[in-house]
């Protein structure tokens, strides 16, 4: 028998009784989580919009809804993170302020296909529309499911207007004229209208800027320096 006095918060103690590992596990996530998420709503470059950043359009609303209805998030991210060879390749690292309209966020966990943070506009819309279609007609190596059905299908406008009112009471500074005019913009388009739309417009205000020193600047000056 050991001679060792029992030590009440011990490994040991922990291990045994999972009641006291749960409260203690508890504990550490709720301090780091004061510690490290609550200063983020003071910061003032975490809760303003990036420069440029707009409320989603009606149908970019709606197109929104349909990625996430596809499961669009899966397999495609939305964040570009600070390494060299993710700005490289997708532009100017995520930032805080262009996500303050999205709820909920979309940055997903995984890349099954490549990221889509600064997608907009890379491609034209005839583009998106045959990938959505036959993703395999322009990227041969594709494993995406065809969404064919989504050009076929029209699109459905009538609780448009109650999303931009809860988002609204969300923070979203939608005016009464936007939502009253909602129904009318969605008029007429199909499910592939607003996805398309709803891509076309990711990423776009930091498209053509870059990172010198900390400091966002456009693509041009960087290329100097």
């Amino acid at each position: 028998m050991s001679n060792q006095p029992s030590r009440f918060f011990s490994h040991e103690t922990l291990e045994k009784n999972i009641g006291l590992l749960i409260i203690m596990t508890l504990v550490v996530v709720s301090i780091a989580g004061l510690v490290q998420i609550v200063p983020l709503f003071f910061q003032h470059s975490t809760t303003e919009p990036v420069k440029g950043i707009a409320p989603y359009s009606p149908l970019r609303l709606a197109g929104r809804d349909i990625y996430i209805r596809e499961g669009c998030v899966g397999c495609h991210s939305q964040q570009v993170r600070t390494l060299r060879a993710e700005t490289e390749r997708y532009g100017h690292y995520s930032m805080a302020g262009e996500s303050v309209f999205d709820h909920p966020f979309l940055w997903g966990s995984k890349r099954t296909g490549p990221d889509l943070a600064r997608v907009g506009q890379r491609y034209s819309d005839d583009w998106h529309r045959i990938h959505l279609r036959d993703p395999r007609m322009v990227v041969p190596e594709s494993n995406m499911p065809s969404y064919a059905w989504l050009s076929k299908t029209p699109l459905d406008n009538h609780d448009i207007e109650a999303k931009m009112r809860v988002l609204r009471k969300l923070g979203v500074p939608y005016t009464d004229a936007q939502i009253a005019g909602a129904r009318e913009q969605l008029a007429g388009k199909t499910e592939e209208d607003a996805v398309v739309a709803y891509l076309q417009g990711l990423g776009v205000e930091l498209r053509n800027v870059r990172d010198v020193a900390g400091v966002p600047v456009a693509a041009s000056v960087a290329a100097k320096e």
